[in-house]
């Protein structure tokens, strides 16, 4: 597969968020990829206490929606808190294709916030969180990039080993 940073420029994306761009898009497909066909009894499994695969996508997609809320200087909604009090807590009610609706919608509202942005308020100053600790626009939207690939990785490495196990499991059944 040909890496989305190798596809030339998103359109409609300005030149210097490129890179948030397409590292959004590349999660996006190495999820929907790896997360096909995933048996949903698994979603929820830690193999060895690390982050379950629906708490990996869970949080990429808040995240983003987080970051992305305090880039355009503005608070987190009640909602937003309740997602994130919610992320990682197992609910057999949340299914796999609900994760990827939500992580699908919510790239695509960061790609459209993305292309709204001038660039000459990458530098501008926001507060993030309660604290107002400081960051600034270009700041919070190159960290929801990294995060996100960061959580990708740990959700590639977390499938394999769940679904190895499976095999496993199946063979000596």
């Amino acid at each position: 597969m040909i890496e989305y940073w190798q596809r030339g420029p998103v359109e409609n994306i300005p030149a210097l968020l490129q890179p948030v761009a397409h590292t959004l898009l590349q999660a996006r497909a190495e999820i929907n990829e790896l997360m096909n066909e995933f048996p949903e009894n698994l979603l929820w499994e830690k193999p060895g206490g690390v982050a379950s695969p629906a708490f990996h996508v869970q949080h990429i997609s808040g995240v983003l929606d987080r970051l992305f809320t305090y880039a355009k200087s503005e608070s987190l909604s009640s909602e937003q808190l309740q997602d994130l009090s919610s992320e990682g807590k197992n609910n057999p009610d949340i299914k796999l294709h609900m994760l990827l609706d939500r992580l699908n919608k919510q790239i695509d509202i960061s790609l459209l916030q993305l292309s709204t942005i001038n660039e000459k308020t990458l530098t501008d100053f926001r507060g993030v969180g309660r604290k107002q600790l400081p960051s600034t626009v270009m700041g919070l939207l190159f960290h929801a990039a990294e995060h996100t690939m960061r959580h990708t990785g740990q959700l590639l490495v977390t499938v394999r080993i769940l679904k190895s196990g499976e095999t496993e499991r199946g063979a000596e059944g």
